[in-house]
Parts: structure tokens; sequence; C-alpha cells
């Protein structure tokens, strides 16, 4: 009966799905090139929208050497379905060695805003 009872339970916790949005971070050293990520990312719609942060203090352990220095934060708003073709961008048009970027989940957000996103980030179909 214990086993019965196991195998005609539901699953317990969450579902786990992969997201739909995700909020992808990058920093570059100077604002100009701050720009020219976001410009071609957003141009090419591998991103909705861009916003570049006044310069941050980054502190990191770089070839053995604690580096401190004044970057711009990049979060650009896209779809899990573009993320590949922003990160190829990101390495391709980034000057660091080892550019950081990290793909943040969007659990919630405005609905609105969130169709405006997917909206933006859709390819382009030429007839």
């Amino acid at each position: 009966m214990g086993a019965r009872t196991l195998r005609n339970r539901p699953p317990r916790g969450p579902k786990v799905t992969t997201p739909a949005l995700l909020t992808v971070l990058t920093t570059t050293d100077s604002e100009e090139k701050a720009h020219s990520l976001a410009q071609g990312a957003v141009e090419a719609r591998l991103a909705a929208c861009v916003q570049i942060s006044a310069p941050v203090t980054s502190v990191y352990r770089w070839q053995n050497a604690i580096e401190t220095t004044e970057e711009w934060q990049l979060l650009f708003k896209t779809t899990a379905e573009r993320y590949d073709g922003l990160e190829a961008h990101l390495l391709a048009a980034h000057d660091y060695e080892t550019p950081e970027i990290v793909a943040i989940p969007v659990v919630r957000g405005s609905a609105r805003y969130l169709d405006w996103v997917f909206a933006e980030t859709a390819p382009v179909i030429s007839l």
C-alpha cells in the first residue's frame, strides 16, 4: 500500500522551467564603449533596451593581482531565445579578454513591458 500511494502522488516542489526573459549584465571601461555595445545590441534586435549605469567601481582579482577599476555597467533586456546571439555579439565587440557576461532570469514583470521586450527582440523576417 505504501508504494502504491507514492506512485500515485503528484510530484512535489516547484516546476523548474527556463526563464523566457533575461537581464544580461556586462561592464566596460569607458562610456563610449558602453554606448557602442548597447547600440549594436539594440540595432541587431538582440536586446530591447540597454541601461547604462554611471561609473561603478569594480574590485577584482586578475592575473594574481587585486585590481580596482572604474567601469560602466550595462543591463541588456532580452529573451532567452536571443541570449546566444547577444552573448556572441558581446564577445565579438568587447575588448576585454574575459568580459563579464551574466544572465539573470526575469521571474515577474509588467505584462505590457514584457510583451514589448518580446516584440523588440523578435527577428525581422524579410519576404
